[in-house]
Order: structure tokens, then sequence, then C-alpha cells
């Protein structure tokens, strides 16, 4: 499927500052990857995510979805065929119910009433949040927050699902809920974020940012494990992978 192929092409971006963000970024996913974006604070991956899909402009390189260049006229295109969940799900929550925000994308999209009804229904259920239609978002825990602005995006049924820091600040079960969506979600998605054991879990493919440069980018299991390279770019193992310690045992 080439027309699901994304390519980011000598991706570059400042702060209004002049401080760089992105340098020279280049990559390729495919159809059906599952690619996580790792790296410490600063290292520019929400950035890149939101050049990605035409939020910010690149001062250099583009960005190439199929045989579609972003730019001006195809930055609503692009913005439909990539879903973004962030971090913060209030940054995507905020009509007055569940149901309305979920069906806010596919009205905007044109569909016909039934349309946007079953992809409503569908998403919903996918998140096993049918139950929460009618609630204010804001009187949603922050589990049941992100499965809603999850829900929210598969709705728009985009070709590309990239998310945000998937578990920040979500408790134990929330978190597990939304890994098994993510193994049983089997479109290209993206992963950014810096749980670790998530990533080593959800995505076969991993690119390490630092200062704003991909420094690494292969397979995930090769990548997470390598303790030396992890400490040298401000990374730790996953918690998984690392020696268990008994309490009362000397290091």
């Amino acid at each position: 499927m080439t027309h699901h192929i994304l390519i980011a092409d000598h991706l570059s971006y400042s702060y209004p500052d002049g401080t760089p963000a992105v340098r020279d970024v280049s990559f390729e996913i495919h159809h059906g990857e599952s690619v996580g974006i790792v790296g410490p604070n600063g290292a520019g991956k929400s950035t890149l995510v939101l050049l990605l899909n035409g939020f910010l402009e690149a001062i250099q390189g583009s960005v190439t979805l199929g045989d579609r260049l972003l730019d001006k006229g195809s930055r609503d295109e692009f913005r439909r065929r990539i879903g973004v969940v962030f971090q913060n799900p209030d940054d995507q929550l905020f009509m007055p119910t569940v149901l309305d925000d979920v069906r806010f994308g596919p009205l905007n999209q044109g569909l016909t009433a039934d349309a946007v009804t079953d992809r409503c229904r569908r998403a919903m259920e996918r998140m096993h949040i049918a139950h929460l239609a009618d609630r204010p978002p804001h009187h949603l825990s922050q589990g049941e927050k992100k499965a809603a602005a999850i829900a929210g995006v598969l709705a728009m049924d985009p070709d590309l699902l990239i998310l945000d820091e998937p578990s920040a600040e979500l408790d134990p079960r929330s978190r597990r809920e939304v890994i098994r969506f993510l193994h049983d979600y089997i479109h290209t998605r993206i992963v950014v974020s810096h749980d670790l054991d998530l990533v080593l879990e959800t995505c076969n493919r991993c690119l390490v940012m630092v200062n704003g440069a991909v420094v690494r980018d292969g397979n995930t299991d090769d990548i997470l494990s390598d303790e030396t390279f992890l400490e040298a770019h401000r990374l730790e193992l996953p918690r998984s992978l690392r020696p268990v310690r008994r309490p009362g045992k000397a290091d």
C-alpha cells in the first residue's frame, strides 16, 4: 500500500527564538509498522509529531504520505489521514459530552448521519467507553479521558495513528488497556513515549532522538536492550530488562 507510506525527508524546525528543535530528520514508515519514538526531555519528539501532520511548518525538508506532499493546500487532508492523540486529553476534549467529542471529527468530514453514527459506535466500542456516551468529559477519570480522546481520533478513520505519551498519568489498569489497544490495532501507528516498557511491548521498530536528531533507528529489542547506548543518550533500560535486585543484597 504505497499510498500509506510516510516519508520525512531532511526535516528541520527551529523555535521562534531560533533554538533548533528538529535537525535534519529523515525516515520512512510503511503500512502496518508499529514505530516507537523515544528520547530524553527536549529531544524534539513532540515537535516532530506536529511537523508530520502540518500543525507546524518545517523550515527545511518535506513530509509526504503516499503521493501527497504536505503543504498549505494539503494540510487539512494530512490532519485527517494522520490522527494525533495528544499527551493531555483535555487538549482534545471540549464538547459537552463524550459522544459529542467523538462525533466532532466525522461530522466535519462531510459524512452522512448514518456513517457518523456507525463510525462513533465502532470507535467507542473499540475503546470500551460506549457507556460513557452521555458523560461530560470533565467528569471522567484520566484513563477514561484518554480512551475518549483515542476514540475521537479513531472515528475519523485515519491512515496512520500517532499517540504522544499515551501512558502519561495513567494508573496501571488504564495503562494496560492502552497497551492492549495498541496490540490489537493493525494499522500504522507511531508511539512517542518516555515509557520504554510500553514501547518495548508494542513497537517492533524504534527511533531514538537526541537534541532534535535521530541518532538510531532499528529493531526495538536491539535498541532498548543496549544499556551502554541508552546511558550514553540519557536513557535507562526498560524496567522489564533490568536485573532483579533482592532486598538486603549489596551491589
